[in-house]
C-alpha cells in the first residue's frame, strides 16, 4: 500500500473535560481531574466515574433526534459537528461519495440495552421499545453520522476494545492512502457508565476503589494507583488527502504520518508483561512514518492507572524510545473513555504538536519505581516535530499513531 500522510483539518471533543476542544485543552492542561462519585452507580461495588458535564442532548440535537439515539451516538454526533465546523466543511457542498466515516466503539448502546432489559423483566416483552435494535448496535455510530452529514462513502465502526479510537484513525488514514476517499470523519464515541458494565469491571478488580478521594482516583504511573476510572466521551477528527486540503485552502492543524497495530496474543485482559505487543505497534508506526525513535519528542500514553498496564507500557516505551521524550497520560483528568479513549487522545496529541505544549499527568505524586519515563506534572513547553499516541485493548489489541506538525 502506498505511504501517504493524512491532513488533520478539523477537531471535535465531548469528554469529561468538557464539551468543545478549547474547554478540553484548558482542563487537561490545568489539570483538573473529572472523576467524582456517581449517583447512578450507588448500587455498584465501585461508585466513581468520569461523566461528560452539563451535556444536554435535547439542546444539542433537538428533543426528537436525541430521543432516537443512545448516548454514545449523541456524544459522537456533537463531536462530529464541531470537527466539521472547525474544518470549514459544508456537507451540502461536498461530493458525499468521496466522504467516509470510520469511527471506533468498544461496547455500543449499553444504556439503551440495560434500560429495555429492565422493561422486559418488570413489564413484559410487549413493552420493550421498537427503538432498541436501531439504537444499541455499534454500527449506528457511523451510520448516524453518515445520515447527519450525507457521507456516502465507506462507513465502518472499528471495535478493538480500548484501542478502538486509535484503530479507527489508522484505518481512516489507510482509506485516504488508497484514494478511496478525499475526506474521512474518524474518531470514536463511547458511553457505558451503567450498573452492569461498571459492576463487571469492578468484579475484575480493574477499577479504582478510592472512594475517599474520587478526584485522585485516576493516577497514571503513580506508585499508589489501584485501577482505572471509567469515563465516557467522543473525539472526532476530519482527515483529508493533503492535495484535497490544499485545493480548498483548508487550514491543516497537523498530519497523521504513521500508524502501527499489533496483537499480544497473550491474555484476555492483561497486557504482555514486557509490553512486546505495544512495542511492535510502536515500531510499526515509526516505520510507516519514515521516522526514527530519536525524532519523537512526545508520547500521549495509554496510561490507564492500572498496575499491570502502566508497567508493561513503560517498559515498551523505554526500549523503543531511549531518548526520553515527554510522556503524558491525559486519563488523569478524563478517566478512561474505553473505546473512545484513543480518539480523544489523538485530538490532544494534535493540539500538543500544534501548540508546542505537553499536558501534564494529573495526580502523579510518587512515580512508580518501575516506570523510567520523563512524565511532567505541569504543562511543559516543547517543540514537537513528531509525537506518538498509543492505545491497548482487552484481547491484546494495540494501536499507535504518529502525528507531525503541519
Amino acid at each position: 500500500m502506498p505511504r501517504a500522510d493524512a491532513a488533520v483539518t478539523g477537531l471535535g471533543l465531548v469528554t469529561p473535560a468538557g464539551t468543545g476542544v478549547e474547554r478540553n485543552w484548558e482542563t487537561v492542561c490545568a489539570p483538573k481531574p473529572a472523576a467524582a462519585l456517581d449517583p447512578a452507580l450507588t448500587a455498584s461495588p465501585v461508585r466513581i466515574s468520569c461523566r461528560v458535564p452539563d451535556f444536554d442532548p435535547a439542546a444539542q440535537l433537538g428533543a426528537r433526534r436525541a430521543h432516537h439515539l443512545d448516548r454514545f451516538v449523541q456524544l459522537g454526533l456533537v463531536a462530529a459537528r464541531e470537527a466539521l465546523a472547525d474544518a470549514g466543511l459544508d456537507p451540502a457542498a461536498w461530493d458525499g461519495t468521496r466522504v467516509g466515516v470510520v469511527l471506533g466503539c468498544g461496547d455500543g448502546g449499553t444504556t439503551t440495552l440495560e434500560r429495555e432489559h429492565r422493561v422486559l423483566l418488570e413489564e413484559g416483552a410487549r413493552w420493550v421499545s421498537p427503538l432498541l435494535i436501531p439504537m444499541h448496535p455499534l454500527s449506528m455510530l457511523a451510520g448516524q453520522v453518515a445520515m447527519e452529514f450525507g457521507a456516502l462513502g465507506p462507513n465502518l465502526v472499528v471495535a478493538t476494545a480500548c484501542a478502538s479510537g486509535t484503530s479507527a484513525v489508522g484505518a481512516a488514514k489507510d482509506l485516504l492512502a488508497l484514494d478511496r476517499c478525499d475526506i474521512v470523519l474518524t474518531g470514536a464515541g463511547e458511553s457505558t457508565l451503567t450498573p452492569l458494565i461498571i459492576s463487571g469491571f469492578a468484579q475484575m478488580k480493574a477499577l479504582s476503589r478510592r472512594h475517599h478521594d474520587p478526584a485522585g482516583a485516576s493516577r497514571p504511573f503513580d506508585a499508589d494507583r489501584d485501577g482505572f476510572v471509567a469515563g465516557e466521551g467522543a473525539g472526532v477528527l476530519v482527515l483529508e488527502r493533503p492535495d484535497h486540503a490544499r485545493a480548498r485552502g483548508a487550514r491543516v492543524r497537523a498530519r497523521v504520518v504513521g500508524y502501527g497495530a499489533s496483537a499480544d496474543a497473550h491474555h484476555m485482559t492483561a497486557p504482555h508483561p514486557e509490553g512486546r505487543g505495544i512495542e511492535a505497534a510502536l515500531r510499526a508506526a515509526l516505520e510507516d512514518a519514515g521516522a526514527s525513535p530519536a525524532d519523537v519528542a512526545h508520547v500521549n500514553a495509554h496510561g490507564t492507572s492500572t498496575p499491570l498496564n502502566d508497567l508493561a507500557e513503560a517498559k515498551a516505551l523505554r526500549r523503543v524510545l531511549p531518548g526520553s521524550p515527554l510522556v503524558t497520560s491525559t486519563k488523569g483528568v478524563t478517566g478512561h473513555l474505553l473505546g473512545a479513549a484513543g480518539a480523544a487522545e489523538a485530538v490532544y496529541t494534535v493540539l500538543a504538536v500544534e501548540r508546542g505544549l505537553v499536558p501534564p499527568t494529573a495526580n502523579l505524586e510518587r512515580l512508580d519505581r518501575g516506570v523510567e519515563l520523563d512524565i511532567p506534572t505541569v504543562p511543559a513547553r516543547r517543540r514537537i516535530g513528531l509525537a506518538l499516541t498509543e492505545s491497548l485493548g482487552f484481547g491484546g489489541q494495540n494501536a499507535v499513531l504518529a502525528v507531525a506538525g503541519a
